[in-house]
């Protein structure tokens, strides 16, 4: 019956002399609890195993709140509700390279799992390559289907290549089909006045910002590099 929390947890009791002053009620609930706990960590590898993080031990708990990258931890506390995803908003960090957004990123992420969410993790260059191939093998729709059925769909590095061409429009169908059904977390190194200009085509550049753009809480992420930090000695966490 794939009962394996219950059988663990009947063992232990069975060793314990302790458990013997429980009723039948009380000794079958924790049986019970011992099996949702179990399918719970489960479902939760899995879900991160499928989101196939860029930094896998990043969370909530270990932001860093240094003064200097003016982070607002109310905020973050807020995002960690869950109420952003509950309402199909995106998310957009922006901020110089080092500074963490991809780590924060992944954290917020991390996070979105712990609360039931399916996520799925791209740095923009790999899922532009990839939206290619699969034009070519005749893999598009299938794959386009599947982002669309993604929670949380990240978007790492955006605006480091530019898009154009066929990928314009790759672009769109992944996000119009989200558009107000789900959300979308990006990080980027250039601020959102500069995003324009990254998609070559005006149209498609409308099309897509509007998307992306439309119902989106933005946060800048400010101070020095945090791999500077790190190379340097200083043990804090992002």
């Amino acid at each position: 019956m794939k009962l394996t929390g219950m059988a663990e947890a009947l063992n232990e009791q069975l060793q314990t002399p302790s458990t013997n002053d429980l009723n039948f009620e009380q000794r079958l609930g924790l049986l019970v609890e011992r099996e949702k706990d179990l399918r719970m960590t489960r479902l939760l590898q899995t879900r991160l195993r499928q989101a196939r993080l860029h930094f896998t031990q990043a969370c909530v708990e270990d932001i860093n709140y240094d003064a200097k990258r003016q982070l607002d931890k109310k905020q973050i506390a807020e995002l960690a509700t869950g109420n952003w995803l509950r309402q199909k908003q995106n998310l957009i960090f922006t901020g110089a390279t080092g500074t963490g957004k991809s780590w924060i990123a992944c954290a917020i992420a991390h996070k979105a799992c712990m609360l039931g969410y399916r996520v799925q993790y791209w740095r923009v260059s790999r899922l532009l390559e990839e939206l290619n191939l699969a034009a070519a093998d005749g893999r598009y729709l299938t794959l386009i289907k599947s982002l669309a059925k993604i929670d949380l769909l990240v978007l790492d590095d955006w605006g480091m290549v530019k898009i154009k061409g066929q990928q314009q429009q790759h672009m769109l169908d992944i996000l119009d089909d989200r558009y107000q059904k789900r959300s979308t977390l990006i990080t980027s190194q250039l601020p959102i006045s500069k995003w324009y200009e990254q998609v070559i085509d005006e149209t498609f550049a409308d099309a897509i910002l509007d998307r992306l753009l439309g119902q989106a809480l933005v946060m800048s992420i400010s101070g020095p590099s945090m791999r500077t930090q790190k190379e340097g000695g200083n043990k804090k966490k992002d």
